[in-house]
């Protein structure tokens, strides 16, 4: 048996796959408060990269009946990553890579300006290409759906942020796996307006608990039960989120190998293998004979057969990887190395000389707003690997060439 088992006083146990990997008190504390809540089915599963978040704890896998916790879904809805092996070999790619950079940090708006003024920001596209417009006419009915019932998510950002990367871990890649083939490799999700549904739904939810919210374990608990009109209305917007999630990878995707085409002189196909995943989201499921809500917070789902993606930090590998379809863990897996230190502390840790050095193999931003995801921020990847064989078996191991940060 892989998992230790945290038996909670008033709760369900929780069963982790932490074994030789640290875990935080703080998380450990946030995962028992989870715990505690009446609804969970059967236990929690907690993933190897487990670590602090903002409400509920990143890298668990919550099981729900009857009630669902937006907080613990969180506000970056249906993030996820995205992978697609290409018909390309490590000598097919130039020389000097700072050109392929270029012409895909061209490709894909990414990072955010803050201003006051009138200026566009340049994580959002001025005038959307048309492919980004032809996506967005497959998602804009069900938005005005969900915006003539909350008015407040009409004015968000949404086509415009459709195919674009966004902030802080969220990055765009060029790998080589194994046997030296080139893959290309992006993680972000549903952007300005997941952000805005996923903050109005908490809102929400703490305002419709507000007679029992001193009763809950922390304010970020406040859940919505079946039945109730907002639970039903954040489960058509939750979906809808996280289908807009996919499609900006997808978008992002088919730009990159444009981009790409424009660098790199050979003919070549971009989907030989292709894998898109959330790590931050929910989904009805059936777990142990019953039909429940599964919220993965950082995690990835590892039905047996399904490939999933486990990504390293910037200067380190990441996996494709196969499920094992392990009922224990809801048949789940880690959605990354995952923070062993907060941003603020990296920041405080290291220099831009550190990041240059961690980074010396990437073709990469090496500046001082990157030192937050310097490769020492985040777990050891071979030990969280190591703590999750019984979840996933590895398929291929990417090691990148080229990294856009947000």
């Amino acid at each position: 048996m892989e998992y230790q088992l945290l038996e909670v006083e008033n709760g369900k146990p929780i069963k982790m796959w932490t074994q030789g990997v640290p875990v935080e008190d703080e998380a450990r504390q946030q995962l028992m408060n989870t715990a505690k809540m009446p609804f969970i089915y059967k236990h929690m599963a907690v993933m190897p990269d487990v670590h602090l978040g903002k409400g509920s704890t990143i890298g668990s896998v919550i099981p729900t009946l009857g009630a669902i916790i937006p907080a613990a879904v969180g506000v970056d809805i249906g993030c996820g990553m995205m992978a697609a092996r290409t018909t390309l070999v490590a000598s097919d790619l130039p020389d000097n890579l700072v050109g392929l950079r270029s012409a895909i940090e061209r490709a894909v708006p990414h990072g955010r300006t803050v201003s006051r003024g009138s200026h566009r920001d340049k994580g959002s596209w001025d005038t959307p290409p048309a492919t980004v417009d032809a996506m967005w006419g497959e998602l804009v009915t069900g938005f005005k759906r969900i915006a003539d019932k909350h008015p407040r998510l009409k004015n968000t950002n949404n086509h415009k942020h459709l195919g674009t990367l966004g902030t802080g871990n969220h990055f765009i890649e060029v790998c080589l796996d194994e046997a030296d083939r080139v893959w290309f490799m992006l993680h972000s999700g549903s952007r300005g307006v997941g952000n805005a549904i996923g903050t109005h739904f908490i809102e929400l939810a703490q305002k419709d608990m507000q007679q029992h919210i001193a009763n809950l374990p922390d304010k970020d608990l406040a859940y919505f039960e079946e039945g109730s009109q907002h639970f039903d209305d954040y489960v058509e917007a939750v979906g809808w989120a996280q289908d807009f999630a996919r499609r900006n990878r997808a978008v992002m995707m088919q730009n990159v190998i444009a981009a790409a085409r424009t660098v790199i002189a050979k003919p070549f196909d971009a989907d030989v293998e292709a894998v898109n995943c959330h790590h931050n989201y929910v989904q009805k499921e059936t777990h142990f004979g019953a039909e429940v809500l599964v919220t993965r917070k950082g995690a990835v789902s590892a039905q047996k057969g399904q490939l999933g993606i486990i990504p390293g930090s910037m200067g380190a590998k990441s996996f494709i990887v196969r499920g094992l379809g392990n009922e224990e863990a809801f048949c789940s897996c880690s959605h990354g190395a995952g923070r062993k230190m907060s941003r603020n502390e990296a920041k405080r840790r290291y220099t831009v000389a550190d990041q240059v050095a961690a980074t010396a193999h990437v073709e990469c931003r090496k500046d001082a707003e990157v030192i937050d995801e310097i490769p020492m921020a985040y777990k050891d990847i071979d030990a969280v690997m190591e703590a999750q064989r019984e979840l996933v078996e590895v398929v291929h191991t990417l090691r990148q060439v080229v990294c856009v940060k947000g």
